[in-house]
């Protein structure tokens, strides 16, 4: 977990009206959840629009072991004396920020009991160990993220959480703008990095291979960042597209034949 007070605006291009609908969720105090598979945006659309907004960003990734506790606070021994120290959503709902919650089905079940009276009306915050009852501030506001391809029975978001808030659809760029976030991510000209999304876009319409996602935007600029540094292109993609795509060497072998039709 981290606080992220974001002080320059990051890189990110829109595909549609999201940042409107962002800016008007945020000036009505409603609650945000952003879908999509991993790699395609979510988490730089938020510290985009934060910096954009000037407001302090609390961002905090889920995790099997994410407790309650951890969002809200808790009695810590410094000096010789047990002090309170709040979590980051105790944080952003004193300051009025923007907390984040990244792939929140991850968290453990008793997080949304939490997080229920934050997107209703009542906007409140209780702090059993404290005695506090926190009423979040006009500029307070919660988002967060998760990856629905990855649901399974057991990490699913329940329809009396997913209905609190409102919500907006991710998916990878069309070809023309990942183009232009991954050349101004990586520094690598657009001409070579046009190459790269069409790999891409034959990788994610691969039907009847073992992969549980498609190439993410994020490799792209991982693999582009090699190659602007002097990484050649086969050494590039091999560490930044088909290694973390698949420890399988039949479906490994797939993808470099797949990079031979167009890098040939």
């Amino acid at each position: 977990m981290n606080m992220q007070e974001t002080l320059t605006l990051p890189f990110y291009e829109p595909t549609g009206r999201e940042c409107d609908l962002f800016e008007t969720a945020h000036d009505n105090g409603l609650p945000l959840l952003l879908k999509g598979p991993t790699g395609c945006g979510k988490t730089r659309f938020v510290e985009h629009m934060a910096a954009k907004m000037g407001k302090p960003l609390y961002t905090v990734a889920c995790h099997d072991d994410l407790s309650a506790a951890d969002l809200i606070g808790r009695y810590l021994l410094k000096g010789g004396e047990t002090v309170w120290v709040d979590g980051p959503l105790t944080r952003a709902v004193r300051t009025g920020g923007i907390c984040y919650l990244d792939e929140v089905v991850e968290a453990r079940k008793d997080v949304t009991v939490v997080l229920h009276p934050l997107t209703d009306t009542r906007r409140t915050l209780m702090i059993d160990r404290t005695g506090e009852e926190l009423i979040a501030p006009r500029g307070f506001m919660l988002v967060a993220s998760y990856n629905p391809g990855y649901q399974n029975v057991l990490k699913r978001l329940k329809p009396s959480t997913r209905q609190r808030f409102l919500s907006i659809s991710f998916d990878f760029p069309k070809p023309h703008v990942e183009i232009d976030v991954v050349a101004a991510e990586s520094g690598l000209e657009p001409g070579r990095v046009a190459p790269l999304v069409r790999l891409a876009g034959h990788i994610r319409n691969l039907s009847g291979m073992d992969l549980e996602e498609g190439v993410s935007t994020r490799l792209l600029i991982y693999a582009a960042t090699l190659m602007a540094g002097g990484v050649g292109v086969d050494q590039a993609l091999e560490a930044a597209v088909i290694e973390p795509l698949s420890d399988e060497p039949d479906v490994q072998q797939a993808l470099r034949d797949l990079v031979l039709t167009i890098y040939g």
